[in-house]
């Protein structure tokens, strides 16, 4: 794009935006990726993403510091894989071509969208109350091992980690989306909040735009985790669900596409 107000005009409404997605859902990523690659290449475009999301994510999660209070015990528990798995991600943006993670995502991104859509129902045919009181050891390692994946997908790329970890703590036992959004708004910043250690170590961060980027990125999380408290909790379930296809969709169609362009 030629025109740099137009830029940085383009740049920060993706942020405001991508901020107050992530704060309700998750799969901001798309928006601010999508803009930055009109002004610079793919891993700068993820890295700068990455950095310019971190304190919307913070933001958000202020914006349900109320909620933070009830989730302490899950919080404590699923912040080590998080930051190992975030590591391991960042890490593999440079060694790994993006088609390893490409191919899986949008079946990820359907199944927990619609896992998530059928959770209440699964809830209640299950007996499970707010949250589960008693895990076996073997759920406890399941809980550890999937939240370790989505971290390293999470440093990787990225867009859509908020829905599958929405799925996961939906078959966990919660029951209330407010706490869910709390607890994974503050594990998202985890996870990128370490992929950002590596890709400025790595020199891979167009500070001009991540930092003018993460101003309104504040806003948008914050306004969104507010506004998201203030809704009905079937009203919020329905819009995750929908951005959760909606993630979906447009990975499936980026698929197609790709294969349709080799093709001919």
């Amino acid at each position: 794009m030629s025109d740099p107000i137009a830029s940085y005009l383009l740049l920060g409404f993706s942020a405001l935006v991508a901020g107050a997605i992530n704060a309700i859902a998750g799969g901001g990523t798309l928006f601010t990726f999508s803009a930055l690659l009109t002004v610079v290449d793919p891993v700068t475009a993820n890295a700068t993403s990455t950095v310019a999301l971190v304190p919307g994510s913070l933001a958000g999660a202020w914006g349900y510091r109320q909620e933070l209070h009830t989730t302490r015990r899950w919080t404590t528990l699923l912040i080590g894989p998080c930051v190992v798995g975030g590591v391991i991600g960042s890490l593999l943006v440079t060694e790994l071509d993006e088609q390893y993670f490409v191919a899986i995502v949008p079946w990820l991104l359907l199944t927990a969208a619609l896992l998530f859509l059928v959770q209440p129902a699964v809830a209640r045919l299950a007996g499970i109350g707010k949250e589960h009181r008693a895990i076996t050891p073997w759920t406890l390692t399941g809980i550890v091992g999937f939240q370790f994946i989505v971290a390293v997908y999470g440093g990787y790329f990225g867009a859509g980690i908020g829905i599958l970890m929405l799925s996961a703590l939906g078959l966990m036992g919660f029951a209330n989306i407010h706490q869910m959004n709390a607890l994974k708004t503050i594990l998202a910043a985890c996870i990128n909040g370490v992929s950002v250690v590596v890709f400025v170590a790595e020199q891979k961060v167009e500070w001009r735009y991540a930092l003018s980027m993460a101003i309104t990125a504040i806003v948008g999380g914050y306004l969104g985790a507010r506004i998201a408290r203030r809704l009905d909790s079937n009203v919020v379930r329905w819009v995750v669900v929908l951005i959760g296809l909606g993630l979906a969709a447009h990975f499936f169609y980026q698929q197609w596409r790709s294969a349709h362009t080799s093709g001919s």
